[in-house]
């Protein structure tokens, strides 16, 4: 007998807009302004919305710090539907290359970092943090060994606050890997999944918001115990 594939579900990662997410320092905070409402006598409803290109749950192409770098319009729309690896990472701080070690590479994949952001409600919270859990250069280094296409995490930026030198943004984009900013995995197991996060289509955008899905499998403690492996504990 075939044994049946495992039954699949949809994750949504993403932030809501006017809820869970916080404006990055000196960026302008995300506005949507009801221009007219059946309440006011109008026959509609209609809003304005005004917010950075980095506004919550965002992807940065090379152009972002890179002159002359790539664009999110100069990608395939392959690129923006990856195999995805949703690895936990725990501590604090910057999380360190060890998290990779022993993990075969994946050439093309997304790694998406599930961290403390999102399991203590950080993600999501509304309010800008100083101390949210980034990447370390090295481990922006061993991304780039394990073959990353895009690297995504839980975080406003894979930086340390107030690195002015951006040293994972820089090494990351000006290998061609798009990052995936503002994500809230609380709740997402440990594990493979197809990533969906196509961009708005914006003429020019080093930027730009998205609504990130994952796809993957209903099946309890899938995830967990592919960690487990990986990291040689199971």
């Amino acid at each position: 007998m075939i044994a049946s594939a495992p039954p699949q579900r949809l994750w949504d990662i993403s932030l809501c807009l006017g809820r869970e997410e916080a404006a990055y320092p000196g960026d302008p905070p995300f506005v949507r302004q009801v221009l007219a409402h059946p309440e006011r006598g109008d026959a509609y409803e209609l809003a304005s919305l005004s917010l950075s290109a980095h506004a919550g749950t965002h992807l940065d192409a090379p152009a972002h710090f890179i002159p002359g770098g790539a664009r999110l319009e100069d990608f395939p729309l392959e690129r923006f539907l990856p195999p995805a690896l949703v690895l936990e990472a725990p501590g604090a701080g910057a999380l360190p290359a060890s998290l990779l070690a022993g993990l075969a590479p994946r050439p093309g994949w997304a790694i998406l970092f599930k961290t403390a952001n999102s399991q203590r409600g950080h993600a999501a919270g509304g309010r800008w943090r100083d101390d949210y859990v980034h990447l370390s250069p090295a481990l922006a280094r061993a991304c780039l060994d394990w073959g990353a296409s895009l690297v995504g995490l839980d975080a406003p930026s894979p930086d340390a606050s107030g690195d002015a030198g951006y040293p994972v943004h820089r090494l990351l984009l000006e290998a061609g890997v798009l990052l995936l900013e503002g994500l809230n995995l609380a709740g997402v197991p440990a594990g493979d999944y197809r990533l969906i996060c196509p961009p708005l289509s914006l003429a020019g955008a080093e930027a730009a918001p998205v609504r990130a899905l994952l796809w993957g499998s209903r099946e309890p403690g899938a995830g967990e115990r592919l960690w487990q492996k990986i990291h040689g504990r199971g």
